[in-house]
């Protein structure tokens, strides 16, 4: 099967094409500190010459949106992603950590000043966010933020790519995707801005590429990836002319000889946010509509079964094939799609929060042969 050929991303000789995409689990501590759980389960779920790619991880308090979720920023929690990317590599695998700043998609209790989230537009998002303690109410308007604002965000996506680098992560992956701030800058409906971050396609692109460029400063080009999610209405966004924008954005970071783009099959939103009769037009494929404008390595991500994993590898849309929830329950999932073996349910009562249930615990096929 061409899901278990070899494959060499940028320096990296991986083994297989099976990936290991960011799953956030809400399981650090009340500071943003990944809890010690987390380097038995990123290196129960790493294989040998197998990429793993971290969650969702803040690049600053203000860029938190939900609980639990961990930070790259602090001196302890730089300490404790040590103990992560040390487990990981002592399997032989390949380990990238997401770089994240949700903007609106978040809450003031978060901001220890209570201040409110911050995006593009001073636009409320339809739905409920979480707040610092589970709760759930609706979204409040964003402060939108000046130009001296956005200048401090691309330092800290800089700060936090050398804290990654400091913790032993191999690359970092920029989080351009599922309605977070960087998407609220790319898409018309969250960027009503009139300056020089706001109108054309070129300016709405302008705060990634300038984070892209922050980034390259500390990692190379080759060690550095993108996660888009066209057509993705998640978090209330959405774009008048998806194709266009993205059409745009992935050849620039096609010329950029990025290590790879991470694109996301097509999401709807859990707030039945209205969107255009142009959103809902969505492509059968998110990576065979834009394959066509990337040169380098794409990874496609989700949903995938081992066939459509397959087909989609053959046909040339994709080189990496990312599976989610397949590898929250199964952490020889490599093992088990080589096979073509049974694979265990994922629980979803467990995903966010909690401890070693649902997290740990989950058996391997050796194990349950037994």
């Amino acid at each position: 099967m061409k899901l278990f050929a070899p494959f060499a991303l940028g320096p990296f000789p991986l083994k297989h094409r099976v990936v290991m995409p960011p799953l956030t689990r809400m399981r650090a501590d009340a500071d943003g500190v990944p809890s010690p759980l987390a380097a038995t389960y990123y290196g129960q779920r790493a294989s040998e010459g197998g990429l793993v790619i971290a969650e969702a991880t803040q690049i600053s308090q203000q860029g938190q949106g939900y609980p639990q979720t961990p930070g790259i920023v602090t001196d302890n929690q730089v300490v404790a992603w040590q103990r992560v990317t040390q487990a990981v590599k002592a399997r032989g695998a390949v380990m990238f950590l997401q770089l994240w700043h949700v903007g609106r998609i978040s809450h003031s209790s978060f901001q220890r000043n209570g201040s409110p989230p911050v995006a593009p537009s001073a636009i409320q998002p339809a739905g409920n966010a979480f707040t610092s303690t589970f709760a759930r109410v609706p979204y409040e308007t964003p402060h939108a933020l000046d130009v001296n604002e956005i200048a401090a965000i691309v330092a800290d996506f800089r700060k936090a790519a050398e804290n990654a680098k400091a913790a032993g992560f191999d690359g970092v992956e920029i989080h351009g995707a599922n309605g977070y701030l960087l998407q609220q800058f790319l898409e018309d409906k969250t960027n009503h801005r009139t300056d020089r971050y706001g109108g054309s396609i070129e300016n709405r692109a302008r705060l990634l590429f300038e984070v892209i460029d922050a980034v390259a400063d500390v990692w190379p080009l080759e060690r550095i990836g993108v996660r888009l999610s066209p057509y993705c209405n998640v978090g209330d966004i959405a774009d008048s002319d998806p194709q266009t924008l993205y059409r745009y954005v992935i050849g620039e970071l096609s010329e950029r000889g990025i290590a790879y783009l991470h694109l996301i099959e097509s999401q709807t939103s859990w707030a039945s946010a209205s969107v255009s009769t142009t959103q809902r037009e969505t492509p059968k494929s998110i990576a065979a509509l834009f394959r066509p404008y990337f040169k380098g390595p794409l990874i496609a991500s989700g949903g995938f079964t081992r066939e459509s994993a397959e087909r989609t590898l053959v046909e040339g849309h994709a080189d990496l094939i990312a599976f989610g929830r397949p590898f929250i329950a199964n952490p020889d999932l490599p093992d088990r799609l080589k096979r073509g073996a049974s694979l265990n349910e994922a629980d979803q009562k467990t995903f966010y929060g909690g401890a070693e249930h649902g997290y740990t615990d989950y058996r391997e096929l050796a194990e349950t042969a037994l």
